[in-house]
């Protein structure tokens, strides 16, 4: 194999798809919804608010994150108790894929945020501007 043809193979290999894209599948159909990448995973963003995280890596990304804050976590939790503080971003709630209630969770979690439930949802922070040098 030449140089060129690797470098061919590499640059138009199939990007990852990631075996959670169901999970946002509802989310399609509202005007708002932006999809988007984000730590190596998949974000949607419903009214300008990131509000869920799909990951399909090693734990502890391997999962839905749902963004929100703290005061809030309890409420989300009794509602659906497979959830519990991220270990990375303790600010955001996750549920392993390896959960036997994953696709239960995620179903309704994607359910608030279709219902704009103001609890799912965090605003994202203006981006820095870089200094040119």
């Amino acid at each position: 194999m030449t140089i060129t043809k690797a470098i061919f193979d590499i640059a138009n290999k199939a990007p990852h798809s990631n075996s959670l894209a169901w999970v946002f599948e509802k989310l399609e159909h509202e005007p708002s919804y932006i999809h988007t990448k984000m730590f190596g995973c998949e974000a949607a963003y419903v009214d300008g608010r990131l509000c869920l995280v799909i990951g399909d890596r090693n734990e502890p990304w391997n999962g839905l994150l749902v963004c929100t804050s703290h005061v809030d976590h309890a409420a989300l939790i009794e509602e659906m108790p497979a959830l519990h503080p991220h270990a990375v971003l303790g600010k955001w709630l996750y549920v392993s894929q390896n959960s036997e209630v994953f696709e239960e969770t995620a179903e309704k979690a994607t359910a608030l945020v279709l219902t704009h439930d103001p609890r799912i949802g965090v605003e994202p922070k203006p981006r820095k501007r870089r200094m040119r040098r």
